[in-house]
C-alpha cells in the first residue's frame, strides 16, 4: 500500500510540475507591449450590431452544447465515436483554426511578409504527415486519448504519464494563445478590458464544455467552422473592392495591390523612399530571415502539426478508419480555403494602415476594414468569425487536457476501479481547473498569438509526434527508448523557451534554437535516441510488454494473430 501511494505522489508531482512550467514562462516574460495594448489600435466603444451578432451566437453555441448533453466517458471524450466524415472534416478544421489562424498568420504576414509563409506550408503540410502515418492507424486502436495509446502500447505508466502531463503543457500554452486573440475580439466588440474580456469568454467555454463535452463541441464547431470561414470571406470581398478590385476572388486579384505596395503607394497615400524600401524587403523573398530559419519554421510546424494530441483525438471520434482518412482530407480542404485568404488580409492590411507595426498585428483583421469604412455590421461579423475560430480550438484544447489528467492519470492510474461517472465527474472538474490555468496564463502573454502556438507546436513535435509514429511503425521502440526520447524532447524544448524569456542569442528568433522552430534539430535526436535507447534495452524488457506490444502492432496495421484485450471492471466497453 506504501509503494502504491509513493507511486501515486510520484504521478501527481510529475503532473504538477509539468502543469505549472508554463507559469514561468508567462510569468517570467515582459511583452513587447502592454497586455491588450493591440485594443486601442481598433476603434472604442461598445458597438450594438456586432454584439447583438455576437451574443446570438453565443447563445446558439450553448443552446447546442445543452442539447448535445452526454452522460457517458465516451460521449465525452470522443463523441461516441459516430461523426461523419464531412462533420469530422468540419470539426477538424475548426479545431484548427483557431485566432493563430483567424488572426496571427494575417498579421505576421503583415509584419514579416515572406517569411510568414513558413507558418502556411507547415500548418498545412503537417496534414500530409497525418494522414500517411497517423490517423488509420490511430482509429483502429479505438480508445480515447494519446497517453493512453502510448501507456498501452509501450505497457508502461511511466510513458503515459509523462505524455499526459505534456498534453497539459501543449492544451495551456496553445490555448494562452487563443485566450489573447477572444480577449481582444470581445474587447474591441464589448468596449471591455482586455482582462474581463478573457474572463467573459472564458465563461462562455466552460459553459458548453462541462454541459456537453466532445459531442457538445464537435456539433458546436461543425457550426463554428461556417460561421468563421464566411466571416473570413464576405468581408474581404468588400475590402478588394473598395481597394479597386472586381472582388469576385481576391486571392487572385490582390498581386495588383502587392505591386502598388512596391512601389510604395497606400490607401493613405504615396510612403516615402525609406518606407517604400522597408515595405519592399519585406515582401520580397529572405528579406526577412534566412533559408535555414524558414525551413526550421515549416519542419516544426509541420511535425508540430502532426504531434497536436487534441488533433489527433478527431481520429477516435470517427466511426472507422476509412472515415478518418477521408476526415483529414476535407479537414485540409476547409483549412485551405482560409489559408488561401490569409495572405490576402495582410497586403490589405498593408494597404489601409501601412508601418503599423507589431502594435497593430493581431489586430490587422480589424484594422484594415475599420479604415476602409467598411461597416459595423461586416466587421461584427468578421470579429464573430475571430472568436468562433478561438472558442473552438479552446474547448478541443481543454478536452484534451482534461481527459489527459481525468482519464490517463485517475481513472487509469489512480483509481483504476472508478465508474463511469466517476471518471466524468473528475472529467468535468479538471474542465474548469485548467480553464482557471489558462486565463490566468493569458492575462499576460509573452508574445504574438502565432508564435505562442509555434512554441505549443515546437513541444508536441519534439515528443508526442516522435513516440506516436514510432510507436506505430517501429516493432523495436519500447518503453526505455519512449521514455528517454520524450525526457529529452521536453527538455530541450522547455530550454529554448526558458533561452527566449531570457533573450539568450542561441534561443532569439535569429539564433540556431529558436523556441519557435526547434524541430530541425531537435525532433531528430529524438528519433535517434528513441532507437538507440530501445535497441540498447531490448534485454530488459518483459515479456508482458512484448507481448502487448505486438498485439496492439496487430490490430493497428489489420494483421492476423491479434487477441482481444481483458476489460477493466467498470468502464465503458471500446475497442482495443
Amino acid at each position: 500500500m506504501k509503494s502504491l501511494f509513493c507511486r501515486r505522489s510520484a504521478a501527481a508531482q510529475w503532473l504538477a510540475a509539468l502543469v505549472l512550467l508554463p507559469a514561468l514562462f508567462v510569468s517570467g516574460v515582459t511583452p513587447a507591449l502592454a497586455v491588450g495594448e493591440e485594443i486601442f489600435q481598433v476603434q472604442q466603444g461598445f458597438k450594438l450590431v456586432p454584439a447583438i451578432i455576437m451574443v446570438a451566437l453565443l447563445c446558439i453555441y450553448i443552446g447546442v452544447g445543452f442539447l448535445s448533453k452526454v452522460s457517458s466517458t465516451s460521449g465525452y471524450w470522443v463523441a461516441g465515436q459516430g461523426i461523419g466524415k464531412w462533420g469530422n472534416g468540419a470539426a477538424i478544421a475548426s479545431d484548427w483554426m483557431s485566432a493563430a489562424s483567424f488572426m496571427g498568420v494575417a498579421g505576421l504576414l503583415y509584419l514579416k511578409g515572406w517569411f510568414g509563409l513558413g507558418y502556411i506550408i507547415g500548418w498545412t503540410g503537417g496534414y500530409v504527415l497525418l494522414l500517411c502515418l497517423i490517423a488509420a492507424q490511430l482509429r483502429r486502436f479505438g480508445k480515447y486519448t494519446i497517453p493512453e495509446f502510448l501507456g498501452d502500447r509501450f505497457n508502461s505508466n511511466g510513458v503515459r504519464l509523462i505524455a499526459a502531463g505534456v498534453t497539459v503543457l501543449i492544451a495551456i500554452t496553445y490555448a494562452t494563445a487563443q485566450f489573447k486573440g477572444i480577449g481582444l475580439i470581445c474587447g474591441w466588440i464589448f468596449g471591455m478590458s482586455y482582462t474581463a474580456s478573457v474572463f467573459f469568454a472564458a465563461g462562455v467555454v466552460c459553459t458548453y464544455m462541462l454541459i456537453s463535452g466532445m459531442t457538445g463541441v464537435t456539433r458546436n464547431q461543425q457550426i463554428q467552422y461556417v460561421v468563421l470561414i464566411s466571416a473570413f470571406l464576405i468581408p474581404l470581398w468588400l475590402l478588394m473592392r473598395k481597394a479597386g478590385g472586381t472582388g469576385l476572388l481576391p486571392q487572385l486579384e490582390y498581386g495588383s495591390i502587392i505591386s502598388d505596395l512596391m512601389s510604395g503607394k497606400t490607401a493613405a497615400g504615396q510612403l516615402d523612399p525609406a518606407a517604400t524600401a522597408r515595405l519592399r524587403d519585406t515582401y520580397l523573398p529572405w528579406g526577412q530571415g534566412d533559408f535555414y530559419h524558414f525551413i526550421a519554421l515549416v519542419f516544426t510546424l509541420m511535425v508540430g502539426t502532426a504531434g497536436l494530441p487534441h488533433i489527433m483525438i478527431r481520429f477516435y471520434t470517427v466511426k472507422n478508419e476509412d472515415v478518418a482518412r477521408r476526415s483529414v482530407l476535407w479537414g485540409l480542404f476547409f483549412i485551405g480555403l482560409l489559408y488561401w485568404s490569409s495572405p490576402v488580409y495582410a497586403a490589405m492590411g498593408q494597404f489601409w494602415n501601412p508601418g503599423g507595426g507589431k502594435m497593430v498585428a493581431d489586430v490587422i483583421i480589424l484594422s484594415a476594414p475599420e479604415r476602409a469604412g467598411l461597416g459595423s455590421t461586416f466587421i461584427g461579423y468578421l470579429a464573430s468569425g475571430a472568436l468562433a475560430a478561438g472558442l473552438s480550438t479552446v474547448a478541443g484544447l481543454l478536452v484534451a487536457g482534461a481527459s489527459a489528467i481525468a482519464h490517463d492519470w485517475y481513472a487509469t492510474i489512480y483509481r483504476p476501479t472508478c465508474t463511469d461517472r466517476q471518471a466524468l465527474r473528475v472529467g468535468r472538474i479538471f474542465t474548469a481547473l485548467l480553464c482557471a490555468v489558462v486565463i490566468i496564463f493569458a492575462l499576460n502573454p509573452p508574445a504574438l498569438i502565432a508564435q505562442i502556438v509555434a512554441m505549443a507546436f515546437a513541444i508536441a513535435g519534439n515528443t508526442i509526434f516522435p513516440a506516436v509514429v514510432l510507436g506505430i511503425w517501429y516493432s523495436g521502440s519500447n518503453k526505455y527508448g519512449t521514455l528517454a526520447g520524450m525526457i529529452f524532447g521536453l527538455g530541450m524544448t522547455l530550454l529554448a523557451m526558458l533561452g527566449w524569456i531570457f533573450k539568450i542569442p542561441m534561443f532569439s528568433g535569429d539564433g540556431i534554437l529558436p523556441a519557435t522552430s526547434s524541430a530541425l534539430i531537435v525532433c531528430p535526436l529524438v528519433f535517434l535516441i528513441n532507437i538507440l535507447v530501445s535497441k540498447a534495452m531490448q534485454d530488459k524488457l518483459d515479456k508482458e510488454s512484448s507481448r502487448r506490444g505486438d498485439n496492439i502492432l496487430r490490430k493497428m496495421h489489420n494483421l492476423p494473430g491479434y487477441i482481444e484485450e481483458q476489460q477493466a471492471p467498470g468502464k465503458s466497453a471500446t475497442a482495443y
